[in-house]
């Protein structure tokens, strides 16, 4: 009998008023009962350590998980979602993979130990990402720089997800067409300088014949936008 779980909110290793998704929370009505298991997702992240431990336990779990995306899996939640033997999305649900971050203290020494540990602990994501998508490790590197959020036809053309969810007995249009999306901050952020600039009737500056903007070109760009605001 295939049993259904719920992995919604934020993912840490203790929760206060109950509201948290924790790796003992989550151990509890996994291995409550046998059988295949469906996993919803709608989460927004959280403590990396603990998505390991879940992430850890689905892998190691007997039967088939099928994780379903039915809001958002972002951040160590979409870690999480690399465990699934299929992973299947809502069509309007987002995924969003970035690069681990952390709150340090202390002198220049303990500064690069926080440094240190947050590249093991990116590369260790990268292992999750990697043996799902197949993507070279670079590749992944890059886009977990860029803070890149996808669609649900974005995240199954890179291979994050394995389809799209379909309402029973629906069949697809093949001849529809998708449009795959993904976009980063960086992207974000020209496409509304763009629209501010156009706005205010502002001239831009000429850039050099290249895909991308150096972080001058932006701040100069920006620099004119707000004289003109």
């Amino acid at each position: 009998m295939e049993r259904t779980l719920f992995l919604n909110g934020t993912i840490a290793e203790d929760s206060w008023f109950d509201d948290d998704v924790t790796p003992q929370l989550f151990k509890d009505e996994l291995l409550a009962g046998e059988g295949d298991v469906t996993v919803w997702i709608n989460s927004p992240g959280g403590d990396c350590v603990a998505a390991a431990q879940i992430y850890n336990m689905l892998m190691d779990y007997k039967g088939n998980i099928t994780i379903k995306i039915d809001g958002i899996a972002a951040s160590a939640a979409s870690v999480i979602a690399m465990a699934g033997s299929k992973v299947l999305m809502s069509p309007v649900s987002m995924m969003m993979i970035h690069n681990p971050a952390t709150i340090a203290f202390g002198d220049t020494a303990e500064m690069q130990k926080a440094i240190d540990m947050l590249s093991e602990v990116k590369e260790s994501i990268i292992n999750a990402y990697e043996i799902k998508t197949g993507m070279s490790r670079a590749k992944l590197a890059h886009l977990m720089d860029a803070e890149s959020w996808m669609n649900a036809n974005k995240a199954v053309e890179l291979g994050f997800a394995d389809d799209i969810l379909h309402r029973a007995g629906e069949t697809e249009n093949v001849e529809q067409s998708q449009i795959s999306m993904m976009f980063d901050q960086a992207a974000v952020t020209n496409s509304l300088m763009d629209k501010i600039a156009k706005k205010c009737r502002i001239q831009k500056p000429a850039e050099p014949e290249t895909n991308e903007r150096s972080v001058d070109s932006l701040m100069e760009r920006l620099d004119l936008i707000k004289q003109h605001i």
